[in-house]
């Protein structure tokens, strides 16, 4: 069952003042579409700046896109501001990368938990202590850690507390925004596989958005490839990572860390990722890449199928 789809959104953002010439614009998601089934995850992996963020903002209605749709269960998402918003946002929610960030300081663990549950109504105070415990539990933490401060617990734990208030409100998707980047290594297996057994007990989607293919391929069952704001390859978890057939992807791919049987050649790319403000034309992977030809240059390549459950958008592996 389809729980998210994500119909060719795009999302651009105004720069400077148009006194002095046409407005320019930064398009940091250009006509992205992708789906997340329920009790699956779906990853989404590119460089800084592709546009990744931007997608998992637009998914949960934090964002809106100026072109294309949303849909949540089939339906559209509601208004911001309309009554249907809020029950809508109990099923919808965000697994922060900035814990510090995102929880409270003034507040303690308990009280960080039980927040979504006093906002969305649920529950009287006593069966909300009792999901608290219930949710500190989930998320391998003990009840003694409800009563201390954010700032008492370590990066780890800080996580598990908001990855326990996300699920609060029992939802149905969880888009979790780089969940695993400021962890170290040992951590981040813990999380990752936390995240896992969750997702398994609960039966909810994920979006996943990492720059770290590495996490991304552990998790997911379908990743998207994004490059400069659109997708470049997008497809099951294990054709991407074991026939990567986009340049770009094929790059992310050897940088992996190698193992028996992988990619087994280092395909380095010259220069850094163009401006979004100064979009090369034609393909913007262009610039970078090895096999670019004068097609490249002058028309933008569609995301077409690539054999089964497989989408690619280059000229030259199409031909």
């Amino acid at each position: 069952m389809t729980l998210l789809r994500l119909n060719n959104i795009t999302r651009r953002f105004p720069l400077g003042s148009p006194l002095y010439g046409p407005r320019k614009y930064l398009v940091a998601v250009d006509s992205v579409s992708l789906d997340v089934e329920m009790g699956r995850t779906t990853g989404i992996v590119g460089e800084s700046g592709c546009g990744k963020s931007t997608t998992g903002r637009i998914a949960l209605g934090l964002e809106p896109p100026d072109s294309g749709g949303v849909l949540f269960q089939g339906f559209p998402l509601p208004r911001i501001d309309s009554k249907k918003w809020r029950a809508q946002r109990r099923q919808m929610q965000l697994v922060f990368q900035d814990t510090l960030a995102a929880l409270d300081r003034r507040m303690t663990v308990s009280a960080l938990i039980a927040e979504p549950l006093a906002i969305h109504g649920i529950g009287d105070p006593a069966s909300r202590k009792q999901r608290v415990a219930e949710l500190l539990h989930g998320v391998g933490l003990g009840e003694d850690h409800g009563r201390l401060y954010p700032h008492q617990l370590s990066g780890g734990q800080r996580q598990r507390v908001v990855l326990a208030r996300a699920l609060a409100p029992k939802p149905s998707l969880l888009v979790c925004d780089e969940p695993v980047s400021a962890l170290d290594l040992s951590v981040q297996a813990q999380i990752v596989n936390l995240l896992m057994d969750l997702q398994q007990e609960l039966g909810i989607g994920l979006l996943f958005i990492s720059h770290d293919l590495r996490v991304v391929r552990h998790v997911s069952d379908r990743i998207v490839v994004m490059y400069l704001g659109r997708v470049v390859e997008q497809g099951r978890a294990d054709a991407i990572i074991d026939q990567p057939a986009h340049p770009y992807t094929q790059a992310l791919v050897s940088a992996m860390p190698r193992l028996p049987g992988g990619f087994d050649h280092y395909v380095a790319l010259p220069g850094e990722p163009p401006s979004p403000t100064d979009r090369p034309c034609g393909c913007p992977f262009h610039p970078r890449c090895p096999l670019a030809r004068d097609v490249c240059r002058q028309s933008l390549p569609e995301l077409l199928p690539l054999g089964p459950e497989r989408q690619v958008a280059c000229h030259v592996v199409r031909h």
